[in-house]
């Protein structure tokens, strides 16, 4: 599809923080193809694969985690960006980095984290997706980091929107390679946000009924799943329940994505470069005001029926204890960190704090059960309720 003018142009690009000078030619890719391709082969991504999404450390096969979940807003975002003419690598390169900051245990980590960095800055796993690509995730010879492009940081600095206050993390980082974090990122990056809610509002369903935590029922109580219920019934009658309900996911996911894309549109009209999207004063990947408000019901649905469920919040705790206990024990003996870690731990804070958050914002969910039992001589128990 011919590619729009408001969209990112990878002939275009501000370039990358280093300049590279590589020994010949790493094959026919625009430089936004070498953004996703540096990422899916990066040591970061493919940890993604045992970190929490919704259910901290999944015993069963079929549960999602951050990297199934990270494709899935792939694909979603994907197929808006091609209908919209926008540049699809970038979309994707996007969608897939936008999780890749995320401690184990999901939340519960990052607030874990958080707590033991009070004094130090605070933590934010999308400013760490950020510090991990651009300074800790290092297999080139002649530069830290990815190097990856102006346009796929920015939109992972500003997916959600301008930056009024940028935590330390993005803060030395925007310093040596200025994000311009005040305006609004590429419609690209926009499509990476929306994507990333249409995705866990939907699938988090399927995994919560899967869990036992949701019901039919407690589905039935929003009227936008009602309505979809009623188009399933409609249509198949006769389908299995359990078919039934992942058609129900599927026509969500499509209603909202056909929304998504009516409303931008028409948010796009009079809109002619990506100059114009950076200076437009508000995002212009949207819902439609009406369907946007029911999109909010739902959001507050699955906080109180699945995020805050008695069991979720009661596994939280028994993960945060964890990351706590960890941080504590790395910082009254950095011996017990990894080689190439505790060597090159600074003597002086914050950096000193900071460095520990790293190594444990960068392991998996198992990894961080596996060294708590190995320092401490047990393994903890209920951290998994699934």
């Amino acid at each position: 599809m011919k590619r729009a003018p408001f969209a990112a142009d990878p002939d275009r690009s501000r370039g990358r923080e280093y300049a590279e000078d590589r020994f010949g030619s790493r094959g026919p890719r625009s430089e936004f193809q070498r953004d996703r391709d540096r990422i899916i082969h990066s040591i970061a991504f493919r940890r993604l694969r045992h970190k929490t999404q919704v259910f901290v450390a999944p015993d069963g096969d079929h549960y999602r985690v951050r990297l199934t979940h990270s494709l899935e807003v792939a694909q979603i975002g994907r197929v808006i960006a091609r209908t919209l003419g926008l540049d699809e690598d970038l979309t994707e390169a996007l969608c897939l980095a936008h999780d890749i900051g995320h401690p184990p245990f999901g939340h519960a980590g990052e607030d874990a984290l958080n707590a033991a960095l009070a004094a130090r800055g605070g933590f934010d796993h999308n400013a760490q997706s950020l510090r991990t690509l651009m300074r800790l995730e290092s297999p080139y010879c002649d530069h830290d980091g990815l190097n990856l492009t102006w346009e796929l940081l920015e939109g992972l600095a500003k997916h959600n929107g301008p930056v009024a206050r940028a935590n330390w993390a993005l803060a030395e980082l925007d310093a040596t390679f200025p994000l311009e974090l005040a305006s609004w990122p590429s419609l690209e990056a926009q499509v990476a946000a929306l994507s990333d809610d249409i995705a866990y509002d939907n699938h988090d369903i399927d995994d919560g009924l899967r869990a036992g935590f949701l019901t039919l029922d407690d589905l039935l109580t929003v009227d936008l799943l009602a309505g979809q219920w009623r188009a399933v019934e409609r249509h198949f009658p006769r389908a299995p329940r359990d078919r039934q309900l992942r058609e129900l996911v599927r026509g969500q996911i499509g209603l909202m994505v056909n929304d998504l894309l009516e409303q931008t549109r028409a948010n796009l009209t009079g809109i002619e470069t990506i100059d114009d999207v950076r200076a437009a004063g508000r995002a212009l990947v949207s819902f439609s005001p009406g369907f946007a408000a029911e999109e909010r019901r739902l959001k507050g649905f699955m906080y109180e029926r699945l995020y805050m469920h008695p069991e979720q919040t009661a596994t939280a705790e028994r993960a945060r204890q964890v990351i706590a206990d960890l941080f504590a024990a790395f910082e009254q003996q950095p011996e017990l960190m990894n080689h190439g870690w505790h060597e090159t731990l600074p003597d002086g804070e914050p950096e000193r704090s900071r460095r520990i958050a790293d190594f444990i914002a960068g392991m998996t969910d198992r990894y961080a059960i596996d060294r708590y039992a190995m320092i401490f001589g047990r393994v903890p128990e209920g951290l998994s309720n699934v």
